[in-house]
C-alpha cells in the first residue's frame, strides 16, 4: 500500500509500506495492506512504518528515528488519517 505524511510545513513520508501503526484518539492500530476504508482523528504519540525501503530528503530525516532496516518511527501532536484505495494519507502536526 502506498503512504503519504503530510505535515504544514513538508511532505515527510510517500513511499510503498508492508504496514503503519498509529495513535488513535481510542488507542493504537495498524492498517495493514487492503484495510477497510477509514477515516479517523489520531492524538499525540508515535506513527510506526513498516517497509522494505526507505528514502527521506535530507530537510525531514531528522524527524524520524531507526528502529530496524524496516522500520522506523515519527512522533506527531496530532492529526488525521484517511485510508481509500489501499492509500494512508496522514496529516499529521
Amino acid at each position: 500500500m502506498i503512504l503519504e505524511i503530510v505535515s504544514p510545513e513538508a511532505k515527510l513520508f510517500s513511499g510503498e509500506v508492508t504496514s503503519v501503526t498509529l495513535p488513535g484518539v481510542d488507542g493504537s492500530f495498524q492498517i495493514l495492506n487492503n484495510h477497510a476504508p477509514i477515516v479517523s482523528i489520531l492524538e499525540k504519540g508515535t506513527v510506526k512504518i513498516t517497509a522494505p525501503k526507505f528514502n527521506f530528503s535530507k530537510e525531514v530525516a531528522s524527524k524520524f528515528t531507526k528502529v530496524n532496516e524496516q522500520t522506523y518511527t515519527l512522533e506527531i501532536n496530532s492529526g488525521t488519517i484517511e485510508m481509500k484505495d489501499n492509500k494512508v494519507i496522514v496529516l499529521a502536526d
